[in-house]
């Protein structure tokens, strides 16, 4: 029986609390402005890994307005983020949120494309991470990928959201206009990409817009 449904949905997000009133403020006003932040069950989640987990670094490539580089760095006092955003006005908007929290001592925001940005980290010795999250340009998941996996620790988390796009990575059915068809294919290759990968491990769960979360092994890298 399948229970994941729109009920299902609506019942998990009555469960949800914001982890502070200012983060609270910060997710309605991006909710009413359209931005695209992390739903509320993919924060859950990855919130709890973090408890779990107590990364050190974490990674994200995808700053948008810095709701949630500015939720990890809350939920774990000892975690220091680095996060890239694509877009100049974005990049303002979330430095200047991020500072009205108080967290710009924790949270750097680089300005530029992902991928760029991290081969610039990697030339300059950055430390490693311990957790990477991706939620950026859909059809560049694969690059950002290959590249993040330069600068992380063994047995670092890498997530990836939305990778199943409303469901249009499933099926064709759900691109109802066929507009999508370059990031649909692309989405589809990252998956399997990460999934065959055998550096790490992969699961795919059905969590807002679909999370991919994959374990990476440097043994197994180092191997090949």
């Amino acid at each position: 029986m399948n229970i994941i449904n729109d009920k299902v949905t609506q019942y998990i997000d009555e469960l949800y609390k914001p982890l502070t009133s200012q983060l609270g403020q910060l997710r309605k006003e991006a909710e009413e402005a359209k931005v695209p932040i992390i739903l509320k069950d993919t924060e859950s989640l990855i919130l709890n890994l973090i408890r779990m987990n107590r990364p050190k670094r974490i990674l994200e490539i995808g700053t948008a307005v810095g709701y949630s580089s500015s939720c990890f760095a809350t939920i774990y006092n000892d975690t220091k983020i680095v996060t890239i955003e694509y877009n100049e006005e974005t990049y303002k908007t979330a430095l200047a949120n991020i500072e009205k929290l108080g967290l710009s001592d924790r949270i750097t925001v680089y300005l530029g494309d992902g991928t760029e940005i991290i081969e610039k980290l990697y030339t300059e010795g950055c430390e490693h991470f311990d957790m990477v999250f991706i939620d950026a340009s859909k059809s560049h998941y694969k690059r950002f990928f290959d590249a993040a996996i330069k600068l992380v620790c063994k047995d670092a988390i890498i997530i990836s959201d939305n990778v199943l796009m409303k469901a249009m990575t499933v099926s064709d059915e759900y691109d109802t206009h066929g507009k999508h068809k370059t990031n649909i294919r692309r989405m589809r290759e990252y998956v399997e990409y990460i999934n065959q990968a055998d550096y790490c491990h992969t699961c795919v769960i059905p969590v807002g817009d679909g999370l991919a979360i994959s374990i990476f092994h440097q043994e197994a890298m180092d191997l090949q």
